[in-house]
């Protein structure tokens, strides 16, 4: 039997075993959907480090007071890097959901590798597209902070599980 045949046998029987309608893949899924569509809003020229400084300086502001501007650049610069960070490992959680639902036969690690190589893809495609903007600029610095993010927060979900619903994990083994 070829590899073919037998991945069209094996799924199936999966799809006997646990049918699954539509309602069940949006709710898998629309998460991702959203944090790409977030992601992509964000990308834009709108979302640049020009266009976001005062907005975020006067927040900042009304909650810490006043700041000199060459402090306020170094703290911009922190908060536009922990938003990618929280952003991307949000998004991270949102693929491992979503394969974890998917993928309910597959360990914890190995949806966890798909999460992290889909969310690699997305920051990937984020920064190449900021290249052709005049006021933004793609880094693999920022690809890499973003995987980092992603690998953080999948970190903290293994932990968690592992520590308060251990079952969940072992029942996939």
């Amino acid at each position: 039997m070829s590899n073919s045949q037998r991945a069209l046998r094996l799924s199936a029987a999966r799809a006997e075993t646990c049918p699954r309608g539509p309602r069940f893949w949006v709710s898998a899924w629309w998460p991702v959907a959203a944090g790409i569509a977030i992601i992509a809003l964000e990308s834009t020229k709108y979302f640049g480090a020009d266009r976001t400084s005062h907005p975020l300086r006067v927040l900042f502001e009304a909650i810490f007071g006043p700041i000199a501007d060459p402090r306020w650049a170094t703290i911009h610069h922190y908060i536009r890097k922990s938003g990618h960070f929280l952003g991307y490992g949000t998004l991270g959680l949102t693929w491992l959901r979503a394969w974890w639902m998917s993928l309910p036969r597959y360990r914890f690690l190995f949806d966890a590798e798909l999460a992290l190589a889909a969310t690699a893809l997305v920051a990937s495609l984020d920064e190449w597209h900021q290249t052709f903007l005049p006021n933004r600029t793609g880094s693999p610095w920022d690809v890499l902070l973003d995987c980092c993010g992603a690998f953080s927060m999948q970190l903290i979900a293994f932990a968690y599980l592992r520590l308060r619903q251990p079952g969940r994990l072992h029942d996939r083994d």
